[in-house]
């Protein structure tokens, strides 16, 4: 999975999952555009790569902001092989969200990026370049008092096909990655930054026995983006620890249940 000479643009950089996505496309030989509007991270990450990643201050519900992005990628380094689409807000007023919230989610979580992949399709074609976009299993599985962020990740997954029907003739490959529980800034603030106490929470839903690490999605990222996938469109990778391939009996059999005397 051999990265030299490619770049990427990676949204949502700065967070504790884009960070890795941006350290593992540079361990491969990407140069890496890492984009976010927390400059004081962005700018940390960039200093601890070098020349292998440049931090450009980005908020991508500006289209104006998004030309620039890309225009601004062109000319330094000359060329965009992938994208991906990692920026997200967790803000979830479930069902009792109003208009603006649900709006101002959705243009993050969904709305930004499919901008984002038609103003770089022509410099992405000219590569034959990779899109990989970031779902959930938040989009997949009915949680309670949640409503806007797993609508988001639901919609990116349909939009993901969409976007690879539509550019496969482009010679763009577009597909997505949808972790389970995964360290993150969301799942540390939750767990209050105790990673041994989300392994613990995560165990009996994740069969592989822990929350993921950002490397974890970060390795499959970069397999979708590099010529290792080169056949794989319109694809959506679980990288959950097997969460998604239970039901709601955990992977138990009814007899186990009734054995271990549930009421």
């Amino acid at each position: 999975m051999n990265m030299q000479g490619k770049v990427a643009i990676v949204t949502g950089a700065a967070a504790m999952l884009g960070s890795a996505i941006v350290r593992t496309l540079a361990q491969a030989g990407a140069r890496v555009v890492a984009v976010d509007i927390d400059a004081a991270r962005g700018q940390a990450l960039a200093a601890e790569l070098g020349a292998a990643c440049r931090f450009a201050a980005c908020d991508i519900a500006n289209d104006e902001a998004l030309d620039a992005l890309v225009a601004d990628a062109l000319r330094i380094e000359g060329r965009i092989d992938c994208l991906v689409n990692n920026a997200v807000v967790y803000n979830d007023g479930g069902m009792g969200a109003k208009r603006a919230e649900w709006l101002a989610a959705l243009d993050v979580n969904l709305v930004s990026g499919a901008l984002l992949v038609h103003k770089a399709t022509e410099a992405l074609a000219a590569q034959g370049g990779a899109i990989v976009n970031m779902g959930s299993v938040g989009g997949k599985f009915g949680t309670a008092d949640r409503a806007l962020y797993p609508a988001a990740k639901a919609a990116i997954l349909q939009l993901t096909r969409n976007q690879a029907a539509t550019l496969a003739p482009r010679r763009i490959r577009v597909n997505s990655v949808s972790p389970g529980w995964t360290w993150s800034d969301a799942l540390s603030r939750m767990a209050g930054g105790d990673r041994a106490r989300a392994d613990r929470m995560a165990a009996p839903l994740h069969p592989l026995g822990r929350a993921g690490d950002g490397d974890d999605v970060a390795q499959v990222v970069l397999f979708l983006c590099s010529d290792a996938a080169r056949f794989v469109t319109g694809a959506d990778i679980p990288v959950d620890g097997g969460f998604s391939m239970l039901g709601p009996d955990q992977g138990r059999s009814a007899r186990d249940w009734f054995a271990a005397g549930m009421p």
